[in-house]
């Protein structure tokens, strides 16, 4: 993934989220509250990625998923057509900590690299 973006959704702008900090929204699901944020990026189909936003590959998402603690909350379906080369992801976690973290990919490079026949995430 590279091209990491902030992606500020028109929903944001709805009164069921309230602006935490730069790009981070709070909401309420369910009765429990959620911190949420909006990413774009551009996959690496060179790198094993998928290759176009209609198709997004699971890794490294999976990877940024469990290394930061959140989970895909929106998909975008109608800006992540198979036409475009930028996807979009909107990420949500109880935590408003893990949310932050997750933040600090923006602007970086982020793939998996075999290393000893083990897969790394690498950030940078």
């Amino acid at each position: 993934m590279k091209n990491i973006e902030s992606y500020n959704a028109e929903k944001y702008k709805d009164s069921r989220y309230s602006s935490v900090e730069e790009g981070i929204f709070q909401t309420d699901d369910n009765g429990e509250i959620l911190y949420v944020t909006s990413l774009s990026f551009v996959q690496e189909p060179e790198l094993g990625e998928g290759s176009n936003a209609g198709c997004i590959s699971q890794y490294p998402l999976e990877d940024i998923l469990d290394k930061f603690y959140c989970y895909i909350s929106d998909f975008y379906d109608e800006l992540n057509s198979e036409k475009e080369e930028v996807c979009y992801q909107e990420f949500a976690s109880p935590d408003l900590a893990d949310i932050v973290k997750l933040r600090t990919i923006i602007g970086k490079h982020v793939y998996n690299q075999e290393v000893d026949d083990r897969v790394k995430l690498v950030i940078e």
